[in-house]
């Protein structure tokens, strides 16, 4: 297994932690399969009202997809298998909420995750980064859900820019991208508090508030990711020159 679930039947809080530290939490096809499994089984249970979604370790919430899973594509250009496309919580249709608590690096696929939650709390450490573009890769599912929640010029800068620069915490905070940043140690307990304080309201206004306010993006969103697989299919280079790319990365990067 390689998530964690514990539950606070008392206080009605989940905490879902991804536990692949050793791989920099990096999200594989199994830990997919576990991710939509876990989202669903938690829609049944009425005991979880909210729901705290963090990384194992310290160097890393989520670095995306495992660069080692390998997904079969269909030989259309109006079709494109995206591995992480069910990964999310409202992909499940679950309306409980789910607060982010990130720590280290959060960057990739782990948008996928980040664009689903109501707000993120983070530590001090907290970087966010898309690394598409230096790889020969179009970030067209990540960029596109987090535009729902950042600035254009923001999204657009952090996609473009790739691996040479990285977003910090106090900047996320700053453009809203997180709603707060802890003491060093302290986005986890800060997130199960504010979770605590949530799951302690009736479940039924707080589902209803979750669905209204994914309800006032849904369409912009919806429609983009129509464009998504066309714009993936003539954008990526071929798989052996992502990794040529990827071999070739040098670990300088700016933080912002």
């Amino acid at each position: 297994m390689s998530l964690l679930v514990s539950t606070d039947k008392e206080t009605g809080v989940a905490v879902v932690t991804l536990d692949r530290p050793g791989k920099l939490n990096a999200i594989d096809l199994a830990t997919a399969t576990e991710l939509a499994s876990v989202w669903r089984e938690l829609r049944f249970d009425d005991t979880v009202r909210a729901i705290v979604l963090t990384g194992s370790g310290t160097r890393a919430f989520c670095t995306g997809l495992d660069r080692g899973a390998t997904v079969p594509q269909p030989n259309s250009p109006y079709m494109v298998d995206d591995p992480l496309d069910m990964i999310g919580p409202k992909a499940n249709d679950l309306w409980k909420p789910v607060i982010a608590a990130v720590n280290g690096m959060a960057c990739g696929g782990a948008f996928y995750l980040l664009a689903e939650s109501e707000f993120i709390v983070a530590d001090p450490s907290a970087t966010f980064f898309d690394p598409h573009t230096t790889y020969g890769m179009v970030s067209a599912y990540e960029s596109m859900g987090m535009a729902q929640r950042m600035p254009y010029g923001e999204i657009a800068r952090m996609a473009l820019m790739g691996t040479a620069e990285r977003v910090s915490a106090a900047r996320a905070y700053e453009i809203g991208l997180v709603s707060e940043v802890t003491e060093p140690g302290g986005s986890l307990a800060a997130s199960v508090d504010r979770a605590r304080v949530i799951a302690s309201y009736p479940p039924e206004g707080v589902q209803g508030t979750v669905r209204a306010v994914w309800a006032a993006k849904e369409a912009a969103r919806a429609h983009a990711l129509a464009f998504a697989p066309h714009l993936v299919r003539l954008g990526n280079l071929p798989g052996d020159r992502q990794a040529e790319l990827f071999s070739a990365r040098t670990p300088g990067f700016r933080l912002r």
